[in-house]
């Protein structure tokens, strides 16, 4: 089996679950009778907690000798989590149960992202096709969750991802390869690793980049924590076209990760950045004012560009800017950013943004989307790249 293809199977083994959770997990506790707010919370509580949990876990992560095993661990501890959820009730022990399972699974992430950058590197294949590879993953899960859903009960949501985050741990150990954390072997003591975090944190261009791209991935919050919600209650859309609408949204990323390799390396990093910002401000703008059926397909298609522009300009930005030796501890503090201080803020807002204006909620997200644009514009600045190509460079 091809490195590419193996290296792609253990995306689809973390993301077959988040293709199930991140639409309809929502819907599971609204059916328990969670209001906006209390869903929010529970929502946003591993994001928010991402920010000082993710960088010492990451830290954790570096004392091993090889790259895989804290992942194993860390699925392992997410499906026991999961299935926790079925197993207690009420609002604490849900909020308890979900803050453990997606902080686990949501460290493997990027720990998989910087293993997988280096191989690509060292062996000439396109970073966006074993990523590419887990997000069609992500597109199966939609549709098969969005269809099953509408003949079973919403607790099949509940045993999928349990069983998709067992299949990440076991996934690590089977299809990745034992690649060292630290080159030359060893393992690098607790001080230096710490010393490594703080200089990444005093490092303005580095910050910069992870602030920025973190404001416009933020914008996702209210699209994963309530488009389901809004598409069925205000819009009646069925469950089965609500699965195929968040697909239209990752196969057009899928197609981005894909084939767009030469137009990306001519853009830039700065560039996809600022361009997904701009796609991001457009799309939730129009969600705002609930546009009929047909148009809800082609504004899922600008998830290419908010979500995987942002993506893949944000892991060259951080790789750029922060030293070899912590490549680990970037990627990791990007995540906690991205994928928790900011977007946590944004979806604990979300609630209350849901429960007084619906539909207009997305108008917020339209200006978080704004600052991060103006922030990626301002880094493109001071690294000396036009934020526009040239006529010659473009395609």
């Amino acid at each position: 089996m091809s490195r590419t293809l193996r290296l792609g199977l253990f995306y689809c083994s973390i993301f077959i679950g988040t293709g199930a959770s991140l639409p309809f997990m929502p819907v599971w506790f609204r059916a328990q009778g969670l209001s906006g707010l209390e869903i929010g919370i529970i929502l946003s509580a591993p994001m928010l907690a991402r920010i000082v949990i993710t960088p010492l876990l990451a830290v954790w992560a570096d004392g091993f000798a090889l790259r895989r095993t804290p992942m194993i661990l860390f699925g392992l501890a997410a499906a026991a989590a999961y299935g926790m959820i079925g197993l207690v009730s009420g609002f604490g022990a849900w909020l308890a149960c979900w803050l453990a399972a997606t902080t686990f699974l949501s460290t493997v992430v990027p720990l998989a992202d910087v293993l997988t950058l280096r191989r690509s590197r060292a062996e000439g294949f396109n970073y966006g096709l074993p990523r590419g590879i887990g997000s069609i993953a992500f597109v199966v899960a939609n549709i098969t969750m969005g269809a099953l859903l509408a003949r079973a009960g919403l607790n099949l949501v509940l045993v999928w991802t349990t069983v998709a985050a067992l299949s990440a741990g076991v996934g690590a150990r089977l299809l990745l390869p034992a690649d060292p954390v630290h080159e030359g072997g060893g393992k690098a003591g607790r001080r230096d690793r710490w010393r490594g975090i703080t200089d990444l944190l005093r490092n303005r261009p580095f910050m910069l980049a992870v602030i920025s791209t973190s404001l416009i991935q933020a914008t996702h919050a209210y699209y994963y924590a309530f488009s389901a919600l809004l598409w069925r209650a205000d819009q009646n859309v069925p469950e089965t076209t609500v699965g195929l609408l968040w697909a239209t949204g990752v196969v057009v990323e899928i197609g981005f990760l894909w084939f767009m390799e030469p137009w990306r390396k001519r853009l830039g990093p700065e560039r996809l950045v600022i361009l997904g910002g701009i796609a991001a401000v457009a799309r939730w703008t129009a969600l705002a004012f609930t546009p009929p059926l047909w148009l809800l397909f082609p504004l899922q298609s600008l998830h290419a560009l908010s979500f995987a522009a942002v993506m893949l300009g944000s892991l060259q930005l951080i790789e750029r800017h922060a030293p070899a030796r912590s490549a680990s501890a970037a990627q990791t503090i990007s995540s906690a950013f991205s994928g928790g201080l900011v977007i946590g803020l944004v979806t604990l807002a979300s609630g209350p943004l849901f429960d007084a204006f619906r539909e207009r909620g997305y108008l917020a997200m339209s200006v978080v989307a704004l600052l991060g644009l103006i922030g990626a514009w301002r880094l493109a600045a001071a690294s000396g790249v036009r934020a526009l190509p040239s006529p010659a460079s473009r395609p």
